[in-house]
């Protein structure tokens, strides 16, 4: 039951905009108007929309359980006059298929081996793939199916004639598109996913991706909700698409109304849903990752513990292949949303769950780590930036829950000789907000004698302001905090974020790369960001608070190691900016998550960020004036990629090899090395490379 595997599109004839060469399917879900028992004219409401779903490049177009005949059909199914109207619509519609890339799955009774089976049958370009009866059938409260229809264990052949075409029979089938390797395909029929162990957990197992169930389902109070959670637990459970279609209009309403519900959920997420109780035909689509579910069935070891457990069943299935045959060298732009920043909910109530999760997750941390220790005191330097003020305001919160004065923190700011004015300020407003005993320790004259004693030559007055001139006062103030937390008997608290491990930027060992433990090792830097706002706003520090947050979020993110040089055209002194060297953290932590939460490319990376990042005007921002809403170019994107892909692959691993210990706040990664990356320091970053000149300039 298998066909040739078509020649793979070379790279010159695939465009970089089409969403397949990035494998994603598009997958379509179909609720036309019915008439019952008018085979005819149902199975031209199904053609008009599986061409509309072909037209839109669809992959998939999944319709209702029973569709050409109608659900509510009930003793009707045995008269031979809707049976063979059914065949004959069916017929049409294999003929409608020639022509068309889409694979169609629709529901319709069939006559086989003197019994009458509820099917999905699966077809395209004029060929019955698969014929897939169901597997359990209600027969309870309003439903009465086994009164007309056979289960699926009751067929005797694995194999049929229907339409003059030999076809696969039965539960136990894939199918699998051969030039789109990730797509494969599992069908079930509505009851059988309401089961203890639904059929389709054996079709994930087998390898299926996209899991479709055809059914009518009438509606009730409360079920459209219990739907939800049935599927989006199921397309979690079996890492998959879960792709649902219901009756809509049309069904007969003797004793059951029909609201037409049809979803389409990816690993326990919502991507598509119809809408409810419409009296016209709809048509719902979902570009689907075929890429992600793969990679999570890889990461989760679990998934091929089942596969082993269950083999001796699974060696029951069979593959069955066809030809997807999508033109890959046109554009077809990505109609899913990608959010901008994937570490940052762009709804203001998820975001503020989000926040208190987090600060919660790091206080736990920190206490468990100061009562377990038996240290009562934390060191912690204060710059005046973003991290340092996060790491403080947890501090302080561990303190609350301890039960704690905050003058058990010891806050100091370094003020070195590129130190301005406005975060040295603001250091110190921090600090007496929330109320820690502050110090302040000039790091100059040590520095200064270092650089001496090194015999650079900024000792002799030079304007040399190289990488050894901005280590000296990293480290100076690192050695400090440690030797001022061995002199109050502290634990000096780490400030350094995920986004900074991830580009090495942090100086290594006495630096800002080392502290006794870390709350922020896990947090990137536009999450930090918005915690930070988040304490702001909720006012958790007062109106004193409130301003010296939100002065330091409108303050530029920079190390502030080399003093501002005076300009020759008359202009004010350049401050050394991080994101004018290291490229706009927005992006790199982009990148960031797609890198290490999904292990994707450098070119699918590239195209998800255009898709987000390309056109301001499209998509969801976070709420709030406050956020620049910026745009990129395809050639701004892979030029800070670029950044990204050097400094991560290449010459920064031996940093994250030994990283303080710190709390994993998410599932958007960790760069622990007794955690979620354990990596050589010493790899090469060709192939990233390799993919990033895939990227259109």
């Amino acid at each position: 039951m298998q066909v040739q595997s078509a020649s793979p599109a070379t790279a010159s004839t695939r465009s970089f905009d089409n969403l397949y060469n990035h494998d994603f399917a598009r997958i379509a879900v179909g609720v036309p108007v019915c008439r019952v028992a008018d085979p005819a004219f149902n199975g031209a409401q199904t053609a008009d929309l599986l061409r509309q779903a072909a037209a839109q490049g669809a992959a998939v177009a999944a319709f209702p359980e029973l569709g050409l005949a109608a659900y509510t059909s009930d003793d009707l199914f045995h008269q031979r006059a809707l049976l063979d109207g059914c065949e004959a619509a069916l017929a049409d519609l294999l003929a409608v298929t020639r022509e068309l890339p889409t694979v169609a799955i629709v529901g319709t009774p069939l006559r086989i081996e003197h019994r009458l089976f509820n099917c999905a049958v699966v077809m395209q370009r004029g060929r019955l793939l698969a014929v897939m009866p169901k597997s359990y059938l209600p027969n309870y409260g309003e439903f009465y199916e086994a009164r007309q229809f056979n289960a699926a264990d009751e067929a005797l052949s694995d194999e049929i004639t229907l339409l003059g075409q030999r076809v696969a029979f039965g539960t136990h089938c894939v199918i699998a598109a051969v030039d789109q390797p990730l797509l494969r395909l599992h069908v079930e029929i509505c009851e059988d996913v309401w089961t203890p162990i639904p059929p389709s957990c054996y079709g994930a197992m087998a390898g299926a991706t996209v899991l479709v169930n055809l059914s009518a389902s009438n509606v009730t109070i409360g079920k459209s909700g219990y739907r939800h959670q049935l599927v989006a637990q199921q397309s979690a459970r079996c890492l998959a698409a879960y792709v649902y279609t219901s009756a809509g209009a049309g069904e007969s309403s003797t004793d059951l109304a029909w609201d037409g519900q049809a979803l389409i959920y990816e690993n326990g997420t919502l991507l598509s849903e119809a809408q409810r109780f419409q009296r016209r035909s709809q048509l719902i689509l979902a570009d689907v990752d075929l890429e992600r579910l793969s990679r999570e069935r890889m990461r989760q070891t679990s998934f091929g513990d089942s596969v082993r457990h269950h083999a001796e069943r699974l060696r029951q299935f069979r593959t069955i292949e066809f030809e997807l045959g999508v033109d890959r060298g046109q554009p077809l732009a990505l109609q899913r949303r990608v959010e901008r920043f994937p570490y940052v909910p762009a709804d203001r109530g998820r975001r503020d769950e989000r926040c208190l999760e987090v600060f919660n997750i790091q206080v736990q941390a920190l206490v468990q780590r100061l009562a377990s220790s038996g240290i009562q005191k934390l060191v912690i330097g204060i710059s005046g930036g973003l991290d340092s003020t996060h790491a403080l305001l947890v501090a302080a919160r561990a303190m609350d829950q301890m039960g704690l004065p905050r003058s058990q923190i010891l806050g100091v700011t370094m003020p070195g000789f590129a130190t301005s004015t406005r975060t040295r300020d603001q250091a110190l407003r921090l600090m007496r907000a929330i109320g820690c005993e502050a110090r302040e320790i000039d790091i100059r004259p040590s520095c200064e004698q270092m650089l001496k004693d090194l015999g650079h030559p900024y000792a002799d007055g030079q304007s040399v302001y190289d990488v050894t001139f901005e280590n000296v006062q990293a480290g100076e103030r690192t050695s400090h905090l440690f030797r001022l937390a061995n002199h109050t008997g502290a634990l000096v608290l780490g400030t350094g974020d995920l986004s900074e491990l991830a580009l090495g930027w942090c100086t290594y060992g006495v630096g800002d790369h080392m502290s006794h433990y870390n709350v922020n090792a896990s947090v990137p830097k536009t999450l930090i960001q918005y915690l930070v706002r988040w304490v702001a706003e909720t006012e958790q520090l007062g109106p004193e608070g409130r301003g010296v947050l939100l002065d330091i979020l409108a303050t530029e993110i920079s190390p502030e190691l080399v003093p501002p040089s005076a300009q020759t055209d008359g202009q004010a002194p350049a401050l050394q900016s991080t994101e004018s060297h290291i490229g706009p953290y927005e992006l790199q932590d982009f990148h960031l998550y797609y890198t290490l939460r999904h292990g994707y490319a450098p070119d699918k990376i590239a195209f998800l960020a255009r898709h987000a990042w390309g056109d301001r005007t499209c998509g969801d921002w976070p709420e709030g004036e406050h956020q620049p809403r910026n745009e990129y170019a395809l050639a701004e994107i892979k030029r800070v990629l670029r950044i990204f892909v050097q400094r991560f692959f290449r010459g920064s691993q031996f940093k994250r090899s030994c990283v303080p210990n710190g709390p994993k706040v998410g599932s958007g990664g960790s760069l622990s090395p007794r955690g979620d990356w354990r990596a050589p320091s010493d790899s090469e970053a060709t192939v990233w490379l390799a993919a990033l000149d895939r990227i259109p300039d």
